[in-house]
């Protein structure tokens, strides 16, 4: 067999992780003929006596063409670092996956890749910033890469897939699993007009570590990561900091220093990190990649504009929608005077009433 489906197999095999496939593939060249190999030979490769047992028994031509069936059923391809297709920056990375699933479009991974990330729970203010740059960064071809997760990263691959752009997902589990299960549609919708991607094969159960482990491809496929909203123990900080060791450019929104939200973001500011206040701030970093750069402001309100009391409620509501009541005890105000402010921004068209007396900033 050719050396890249035995890489595949290697990859698929139970037991067999990154650094065996490295100490197999670092030896003599011979290992093309893996599926003759002896129980001795997988031992002299750097296997325990079990491992090279069940490898000399199972890890057979049949076997492995059963599992490239398997995946083509799936439309799932392949790529092999051995592949020209496989994305040059992820090899340049200190530790690039060996094997990439991917489903959809992979012309993808030659595009100019921003990663976008942030926390699972996002506050208002964190979303709608996270769209506008999205929606920035699309206008201008870059392709938006993400997690998948909930929060940040959902929104940011949906802000994509409406503007029309390019969203490439990082899975942190197997290639054919949507997780969390309410994004199982948006999975969907990215394996339909932009592209799935994962280093785990079908089959893969999860275990701790894949989700921090899938961090450093969201990084190494871009060449900047941005960081909308994270607090201080928020795995998006683990993104940014790989992306600092592979040399690449880290960005991070500002926010409130009041929110615990924007604690992280603030402390990568502190630390080097470009600080992005509209589309251009990223996009002037790239300019050989591009036609031009979007300059633009914020879809938000003026807030300039508001009143002292109506900008104190405003920006309670940067922090997510919040209700009457707990707008009352977060404030300290009597009924008359909420209600009159709430119905001023209403009226100023900077906030709306949600059902349930639920109020959000537009």
């Amino acid at each position: 067999m050719d050396k890249r489906s035995i890489l595949i197999g290697l990859h698929e095999s139970p037991g067999i992780g990154w650094k065996k496939i490295a100490g197999i593939l670092s030896g003599n060249d011979d290992w093309e003929h893996a599926p003759d190999f002896s129980p001795a030979d997988w031992m002299e490769r750097g296997l325990e006596s079990e491992l090279a047992l069940r490898m000399s028994q199972g890890f057979t031509p049949s076997w492995i063409e059963a599992r490239m069936e398997l995946m083509d059923r799936k439309g799932i391809r392949p790529i092999t670092v051995y592949d020209p297709s496989y994305p040059i920056l992820m090899k340049e990375t200190g530790r690039p996956p060996w094997v990439l699933y991917t489903i959809g479009d992979t012309k993808l991974l030659a595009s100019l890749s921003i990663a976008m990330i942030g926390t699972r729970v996002p506050t208002a203010y964190g979303r709608k910033v996270a769209t506008w740059l999205t929606e920035g960064l699309c206008a201008q071809g870059v392709a938006i890469v993400s997690g998948l997760a909930r929060g940040i990263d959902g929104i940011c691959h949906q802000a994509a897939l409406n503007a029309g752009g390019l969203t490439i997902a990082v899975l942190g589990t197997a290639i054919d699993v949507a997780y969390p299960r309410e994004h199982a549609g948006l999975y969907r919708q990215i394996a339909e007009r932009g592209l799935i991607l994962s280093e785990y094969p079908v089959g893969t159960q999860g275990r701790p570590g894949m989700f921090p482990q899938r961090n450093r491809i969201i990084a190494g496929l871009s060449r900047g990561t941005v960081v909308v909203e994270a607090d201080v123990r928020s795995g998006s900080l683990i993104t940014a900091d790989q992306a600092l060791e592979e040399g690449r450019d880290v960005f991070a929104v500002p926010g409130p220093i009041t929110s615990p939200k924007s604690r992280g973001t603030l402390g990568l500011i502190k630390q080097g990190a470009k600080l992005v206040m509209e589309p251009g701030d990223i996009l002037e970093e790239y300019g050989p990649w591009l036609k031009g750069v979007s300059r633009e402001t914020p879809p938000v309100a003026d807030v300039n504009e508001l009143t002292i009391e109506e900008r104190r409620i405003y920006h309670m509501l940067e922090q997510g929608n919040t209700s009457f009541e707990g707008l009352m005890e977060e404030s300290g105000w009597d009924f008359g005077l909420l209600h009159s402010v709430l119905l001023s921004l209403i009226m100023k068209k900077a906030v709306v009433q949600l059902p349930g007396f639920v109020y959000k900033i537009i």
